[in-house]
This record gives C-alpha cells, structure tokens and sequence, in this order.
C-alpha cells in the first residue's frame, strides 16, 4: 500500500481542486490519501464525491497551534467535523487569517512592494487565506523566484519583515479538541527549522503525555539527520511515525506519494480514530 497523509487543495493554498487531488492521488498510484487543508474541512465533500474506485480517501485537517512563541501545525486525522468544540476553535482560527493576510499586504507595500489586496484574494479564490497565497503574489511580481523563497526573515517567515501574527491554538488544548471529536493527532513536520524556530523535544514529550499520536518523520524538509533524530524521538516517547508529501499541487515542487507513511502505522491510526472513518472510492463524478 501506497500511503500519503499530508495533502492540500484549494480549500486551503493547494492548487489542485478537492476532485482534481483525488484524481490525481489514483493517477499517482496511490492507495490511500488524506486532505489535510489548513482549519477547514470544506473540501470534504467534493473530495469524497470525486474518490476513484480503488483509492481510500482519510479527512483531516492541519491545524495553526503556536507554543512558546513558536507556530507548529498539528495534523487531525479522522475526528468528527461537526464536534461543537473543534469546530469553534477552526472557525475562530480561519476568521483570522483575512486580517492577517490584509496585514501582510500592508507591510508590504510600506517595503516598496507594489502588492494589492485585489492580487491576494485571486490567488486565494475561495480557499481559507494564508502566507503561500501572498508568497505567490510575489513571485507572480517577480519579488522572489519561488513560494520558499519568500519564507526568509526578509519577507513573511515568522518574525520576518512583512510577517503578522494570527491566532494560533495552544497545543495541548489542540490534541484535546481533536480526542474529544474522536480524532488522532500528528505533529507535523517538527524539525523544519528552515521554516523558523522548532518546538524544543521536550515540548514534544509534554505533548505526547498529554494524548499526541504521532509525529511526521518523512518530509521532503527534514533532511536524513533530522529523520533519524525523530524515529529516536518517537520511540522513546511510544509515538508512531508518519511520512507524507505535504502536497500543494504546482505551489510546491514534491510530488504526491514522494513520501509514504508505513500500512502497520495507517492501521494503528484507523484504529484509534472513533469520530470518522476512512472513505473508500466508489468511482466518482
């Protein structure tokens, strides 16, 4: 079995459409995929309506957490998307990112950057706002060559130039939520320090005697060392681990299934999840 457990669409900043990235997971020759858009579960459905027969569709979702001052996303597999609690919280996250990306744009233009609000909102469409959206309006101005290059300190990495905050859940109130919506929680790329600051491993340890499932090992931002230093990690602390793409269609240069996560660890996460279950294909629209 081929399995990918990270993957956006454009509910969120993926490029691909909730149907088009199923079809494009089968065409992958994946078995089983998971839409993991940033606090929102909008693409379920289109997703599930579009699943090939032969592919196994896992709803999910990355969820904004910051700990110590330090922004870390928690992946959420399998909980129960109408969990009063949850979805306060995802909807309290999600209303801040359109204030947040207006304030990215402002900063900005006082950098010289000529950056409109209008350009944003295109690119975004109708997906939950973010920084890869306001990353690729620079690009398309020609500011920086690519969407990771405009993650530095001189542009929108945390604490950046043209940075601005969000609301971001506490981590422990995050795994709570999920278990409480019958959910499996997976930190998500933890040693991507080119991204900015980690979270220190004992945080990861505090997280993990508090109900974490998991940490994503195989990611295209961890390089072998870091990989090595995380399967100690996980298995000293008794966490599975996870590997995934981290798909965003053409805004990132991975490919879907570039990275897999082991069957025996898939089955464990099915079979601590009691809010959802994994949706098999039936041959889409």
């Amino acid at each position: 079995m081929r399995i990918d457990l990270h993957c956006h669409s454009t509910a969120s900043d993926g490029t691909d459409t909730p149907a088009e990235l199923v079809r494009n997971a089968a065409a992958a020759g994946l078995d089983v995929v998971a839409l993991t858009d940033h606090d929102t579960t909008r693409g379920y459905g289109a997703a599930m309506a579009a699943l090939p027969v032969g592919l196994t569709l896992v709803t999910g979702a990355e969820l904004s957490c910051r700990i110590g001052g330090v922004s870390m996303h928690l992946l959420a597999y399998l909980f129960d998307p109408e969990e009063p609690a949850l979805l306060a919280e995802r909807e309290l996250v999600r209303d801040d990112r359109v204030p947040r990306a207006r304030g990215m744009v402002a900063k900005l233009q006082e950098l010289g950057v000529p950056v409109t609000w209008e350009q944003v909102a295109r690119i975004a469409g109708d997906g939950s706002v973010g920084r890869p959206h306001v990353a690729t309006a620079l690009v398309e101005l020609g500011v920086v060559a690519s969407v990771d290059d405009a993650f530095t300190d001189g542009w929108l990495a945390d604490g950046g130039r043209a940075y601005v905050e969000k609301h971001e859940t506490d981590p422990f109130e995050a795994i709570r939520l999920v278990k409480g919506a019958g959910g499996v929680t997976v930190f998500a790329h933890p040693g991507a320090s080119k991204r900015g600051h980690t979270v220190p491993e004992s945080a990861i340890a505090e997280m993990a005697a508090v109900g974490l499932d998991g940490i994503e090992v195989d990611h295209m931002d961890h390089d072998e060392d870091t990989r090595v230093r995380l399967r100690g990690l996980a298995k000293d602390l008794g966490l599975l681990t996870t590997g995934s793409s981290d798909y965003h269609g053409s805004r990132k240069t991975v490919a879907l299934g570039e990275y897999t996560t082991d069957p025996e660890v898939y089955g464990e996460i099915t079979r601590r999840a009691t809010g959802a279950f994994p949706v098999p294909g039936t041959g889409g629209i």
